[in-house]
């Protein structure tokens, strides 16, 4: 790789990575977007306590009493193996509930964020007043587009659940086709709001994410570093939302700076 790819590199990298995290000088700077993201923001909460509270039940009363103990020293080390194991894995099916469904609930009010979000970023200002019957009509659409992206990405993951059962590489082939798979949804998510009011549906998304593949990795790596900020993730959803409507701006030339 020559320098000046490198340089590309790390550059979308680096652009994508923090625009998630740049929301934030987004909000402070114009803070009557903060309105957009109050029901988003209480919806995010109780959708992470209550699959918190879910997790750490499946936690202590189904994944505990199969944890092995015993009194030989190999026993001891089994224990706390299986226990770091059961960990990990109620955290992981804490953090794809919690993804999932707090994406599904909250799509509406993401959509109009993202599209004040560009308005704020771009000068370009809509000038249709807002109609009560319009945004229910609007939000029922992206529901329900959301519901389908929701489900495709839920049954390719349970597809890809019987790698784990081949011997010896199974477990690596899942690892590395979940954690690709997680980060494409990530972006395809987020930058979905934007691009579908520009009629740009899955193959013109695809195409779109796949032109920047370094910029686009970088702000879903971002976005799954806020995810990992034990409370900082209850603001990911709308931090993500407005940074993937940043970067669109950016690459179509239409952001007027901060």
């Amino acid at each position: 790789m020559n320098v000046q790819a490198q340089r590309n590199f790390v550059v979308n990298f680096s652009r994508g990575f923090f625009a998630p995290f740049r929301s934030v000088r987004i909000l402070r700077h114009n803070p009557r977007l903060i309105q957009y993201i109050v029901i988003p923001f209480l919806i995010n909460t109780l959708v992470f306590s209550g699959v918190v509270y879910l997790g750490l039940d499946f936690f202590s009363s189904k994944v505990v009493e199969y944890i092995p103990m015993g009194d030989a020293w190999y026993g001891f080390v089994l224990y706390w193996l299986f226990w770091v194991i059961a960990v990990l894995l109620t955290t992981v099916l804490v953090f794809f509930s919690f993804t999932v469904v707090g994406n599904l609930l909250a799509s509406p009010f993401n959509d109009l964020l993202s599209e004040r979000t560009e308005e704020v970023l771009s000068g370009d200002v809509n000038d249709e007043p807002f109609a009560l019957g319009r945004f229910f009509r609007d939000a029922w659409q992206t529901l329900l587009m959301e519901a389908k992206k929701m489900s495709i990405f839920v049954v390719v993951m349970v597809l890809i659940l019987p790698l784990n059962l081949l011997p010896g590489i199974g477990n690596s082939i899942y690892t590395v086709l979940a954690v690709c798979l997680t980060l494409f949804f990530l972006c395809f998510e987020y930058l979905g709001f934007v691009l579908v009011r520009k009629r740009q549906f899955f193959r013109e998304q695809k195409n779109y994410i796949l032109a920047r593949k370094f910029l686009m990795f970088g702000f879903s790596c971002g976005v799954m570093a806020i995810l990992a900020i034990p409370f900082f993730q209850l603001f990911c959803i709308p931090l993500a939302v407005i940074g993937a409507t940043r970067l669109w701006c950016e690459e179509e030339g239409r952001w007027l700076g901060e």
